[in-house]
């Protein structure tokens, strides 16, 4: 047995140890959710808290559980981890398929880290395609399928501005020229803007309100700028794009991995949900859903949740200053990958309001997250609790994972559409 394979194991026993201590103390705290969480005090970890249920996928007629009114179906199954979808104005649904591959040289606590990524079906060989589904008869099933787009480098956000395509690949955003009802995409697309590759490896798409410019959204390299701020450059921000001319610009910074984007669409505001950083509790901090707006400062790596400093990283007094408070927790460490705007009348009982793809945790003794939620709005904000959509990705003793969540969208019918990356799943969520 390898040092590495010995030290991974010891690591997972002293790390179960930890989780069962941390567990108790989880148990006596609230999620950090709302416009004004209670965010407990932070507690560095010197073992960061690592656990994550095993992919076990779904099984014959299994499927998540849907909110009392709901229903839930299977729209198109057996997909290679789908993990963004976009639905084209004649209705056709794209789903992105792509999945991070393991490192290179790794020390011995990343080989742990790795080891259990990959059996939460986290890691392995990503399709690198974006498949298109085509529900013909209108029953809610896509019998038809098609290689959309092929060969790129792990694609996910997508997004169709007049006869042009675009595609956030890890390493670059790219332009091709599309035609309605096609089943598939022609050329090798032209490149716009260039990307730094690794880390949180998602290039999400939203376009601007006047159909002029792209958003797109770039994660941090690492936790806390571990390997120093100039590998960080250019990452943990929002860039707006000419998709004509390719120039680009930072909109927004200090947004440790924005993945999800969508529009507000009474003002036209964007909005984004970021993955906060690691190991300083349960629910500290808490993921979040928030505005974005133009040269704004949103604390990451200095601080969090406004200005509360984080005290392992050195700091820039006068950059902590700028940090803008975000407007709704999600709770801690529940890794909100998906968003969209929902309307009134598309799912009973929930009105106008975001929908949230919550992929799950993994530095929690206690896991969260691995449900869809929606959270209500009023005068273009965060209004109210959060309520579930879709629940039930998760076995009770958090020993399995049947699916885990990640984009959303509103689909043709209308519908919300869930991609379900581990169930290999794009779920349909109607009306009962």
């Amino acid at each position: 047995m390898s040092f590495s394979s010995i030290f991974a194991r010891l690591v997972a026993i002293v790390g179960g140890t930890m989780i069962l201590l941390r567990r108790q103390d989880a148990d006596k705290v609230a999620p950090a959710m709302g416009d004004h969480p209670t965010i407990p005090k932070a507690v560095p970890q010197t073992i960061p808290t690592l656990k994550m249920p095993t992919a076990r996928g779904w099984r014959g007629d299994e499927k998540p559980v849907a909110a009392p009114g709901l229903k839930v179906s299977a729209f198109a199954r057996d997909l290679k981890h789908p993990r963004q979808i976009y639905v084209l104005p004649n209705g056709d649904v794209l789903a992105a398929e792509a999945l991070p591959a393991p490192g290179g040289s790794i020390s011995p606590f990343e080989y742990a880290i790795t080891s259990t990524m990959r059996r939460a079906g986290a890691l392995g060989e990503s399709a690198n395609r974006i498949t298109l589904l085509r529900d013909r008869d209108g029953d809610g099933a896509a019998e038809e399928r098609h290689t959309f787009l092929a060969g790129e480098n792990m694609p996910f956000g997508m997004a169709l501005i007049g006869d042009t395509f675009y595609v956030g690949n890890t390493d670059a955003v790219k332009a091709f020229a599309y035609e309605k009802d096609a089943n598939q995409l022609s050329g090798n697309g032209r490149v716009l803007m260039t990307m730094k590759p690794e880390g949180h490896w998602t290039r999400n798409l939203q376009v601007a309100p006047d159909g002029k410019t792209l958003f797109v959204s770039v994660g941090s390299l690492t936790n806390i700028a571990d390997e120093g701020f100039e590998a960080e450059q250019g990452r943990a921000c929002i860039y707006a794009l000419d998709p004509h001319t390719g120039e680009n610009r930072m909109f927004a910074g200090g947004l440790r991995n924005p993945v999800g984007m969508a529009l507000e669409p009474g003002s036209g505001t964007l909005f984004t949900v970021v993955n906060e950083r690691d190991g300083l509790g349960d629910e500290t901090p808490p993921d979040y859903l928030t505005s974005v707006i133009d040269g704004g400062f949103y604390g990451w790596p200095f601080c969090y949740w406004g200005q509360t400093v984080d005290g392992r990283v050195t700091q820039d007094p006068e950059m902590v200053k700028t940090a803008l408070q975000p407007d709704y927790a999600l709770g801690g460490h529940t890794a909100s990958l998906g968003l969209c705007w929902l309307p009134e009348g598309v799912l009973p009982g929930m009105g106008n309001g975001m929908v949230i793809g919550q992929h799950g945790s993994w530095n929690r003794s206690r896991l969260s997250g691995y449900r869809v939620i929606f959270v209500p709005f009023e005068n273009g904000r965060p209004s109210g609790p959060s309520r579930d959509i879709l629940t039930g990705f998760l076995s009770d003793d958090e020993k399995f994972s049947y699916g885990r969540p990640v984009g959303v969208a509103v689909g043709p019918g209308p519908c919300l559409l869930l991609a379900d990356d581990v169930g290999n799943v794009i779920w349909r969520v109607t009306g009962a």
